[in-house]
């Protein structure tokens, strides 16, 4: 078969889809929007965690309060960002939970953005007022800002499709965020010499007012479809208890394997993150130049992403399940690290980079939340939430520090240990699988 009909069969099979099921239109706005506002803000989070100033990154207090203890708080600049998202996150997942076990969909899914609009604007604010301090607050308000956003966007995607749909449809899905995450980019190196960073504040908020209206629309075809196949409506409150979501990761075996799989795939990323921070302090001590640079990195992960989501994952995971889309990616990480390990090159590094970061977008993901599809609304919206909040963010933290412990020895010792992160990986991919084949393959809850 020519490039061409290849390029035609699938135009073919995405407008089919289009016309068999009207909400896929209107769950593409939505990620795309989503990953849009996010990634026009995230070469300026990056910046911010590579920045060489401290008295730009944290409030003049905690600098004196790390000088008075002799502390060089420019050595520790990402291991005490990295601990306080982890403390904040413990913080917001009781909150989170309480607001989900007591409100209904209709009002805790707005609510959600809402917030992060609300607070987009104080940062533009303070931006513009050039408030000490403030690169702490943002670096540590988009970290919480991608987790909880994205966690709700994936646990209603789960209210409105069943599982075999999610296999045939999550990768478009997914490829409609990819070029979201692809503009956003785009926007900022666009922008930001002309506009200024914070103004960068309110392009943003635009985008989520848009998810919050596609949320809104995509809200009806969940109750119809709830109605339809007499699943537990998610119009009226959810009810538990608030640590719920983290005491069923405890329990259920499924859900503590994801737990896994989620540390040591975060434990991967992180010290990747780490070496390439040491990098763009070294070359790119100017903010802006640092924003650019980390917005030509997104950009070549996410194209990479796409062209995964378009040819790839929704033949894996509609003809073979979700084994392919979680094993072959663990594999190649596997490798990578072993290759950095042997030869620590700069290049390398990078290659890996877009590896881990496009496979995750790409194949992981979307694989992880099919497996939504068919459990109790209770592990989508708690359970779920908290290992991509909470438990993120505490494997986020521990590798942080690991890597701090181990760049005294050089980076083969870094990836030296990253290859037996990796190999856990794979085993936590490996175990998710067979628990996964253990479920009903259809949701009735």
């Amino acid at each position: 078969m020519t490039d061409t009909a290849v390029a035609s069969s699938r135009l073919g099979h995405f407008k089919a889809a289009l016309r068999q099921s009207p909400p896929l239109l209107w769950s593409f706005l939505y990620f795309f929007c989503l990953l849009c506002g996010y990634y026009v803000l995230r070469p300026v989070r990056e910046a911010m965690g590579a920045s060489s100033d401290v008295n730009a990154l944290f409030p003049p207090a905690m600098i004196g309060w790390f000088a008075r203890h002799g502390v060089a708080l420019k050595e520790l600049q990402l291991q005490v960002l990295f601990t306080c998202t982890f403390l904040i996150m413990l913080v917001l997942q009781p909150v989170y939970g309480w607001v989900v076990s007591r409100w209904p969909r209709r009002v805790f899914l707005p609510a959600v953005y809402g917030f992060f609009i609300v607070t987009l604007l104080g940062f533009y604010a303070l931006f513009d007022s050039g408030v000490a301090g403030r690169g702490m607050a943002f670096f540590l308000w988009i970290t919480v800002f991608n987790l909880f956003a994205v966690a709700v966007f994936w646990s209603f995607m789960a209210d409105v499709w069943s599982d075999t749909e999610a296999r045939s449809y999550y990768g478009y899905i997914g490829a409609a965020g990819t070029v979201g995450a692809i503009l956003g980019p785009i926007l900022t190196r666009a922008l930001v010499e002309r506009i200024g960073i914070a103004h960068l504040m309110l392009v943003s908020a635009g985008f989520l007012a848009l998810c919050i209206g596609c949320l809104l629309r995509l809200r009806r075809y969940a109750v119809q479809r709830e109605t339809q196949r007499k699943w537990v409506s998610g119009e009226v409150p959810m009810g538990g208890t608030v640590f719920a979501g983290l005491k069923l990761v405890l329990q259920e075996p499924l859900l503590r394997w994801m737990a896994v799989l989620c540390i040591f795939g975060v434990g991967v990323g992180t010290l990747l993150y780490n070496e390439q921070a040491a990098i763009v302090r070294q070359f790119y001590p100017d903010p802006k130049a640092a924003t650019a640079y980390y917005a030509t990195i997104d950009l070549a992960v996410n194209i990479l992403t796409l062209l995964i989501q378009l040819f790839v994952t929704r033949r894996l995971l509609s003809r073979f399940g979700i084994a392919p889309a979680l094993l072959i990616p663990a594999g190649a990480i596997v490798l990578g690290y072993a290759a950095l390990a042997a030869s620590p090159l700069p290049l390398l590094v990078a290659v890996v980079q877009v590896i881990t970061r496009s496979s995750e977008f790409s194949l992981n993901k979307p694989a992880r939340e099919t497996i939504y599809t068919r459990v109790a609304r209770e592990w989508r919206y708690k359970a779920g939430a908290a290992i991509d909040t909470v438990i993120y963010r505490g494997g986020d933290l521990t590798f942080v520090w690991v890597h701090k412990l181990l760049s005294g020895f050089g980076s083969t010792a870094v990836f030296g240990a990253g290859t037996v992160v990796a190999a856990a990986f794979a085993l936590g991919a490996w175990k998710v699988v067979g628990e996964a084949k253990k479920l009903p393959e259809a949701r009735s809850r």
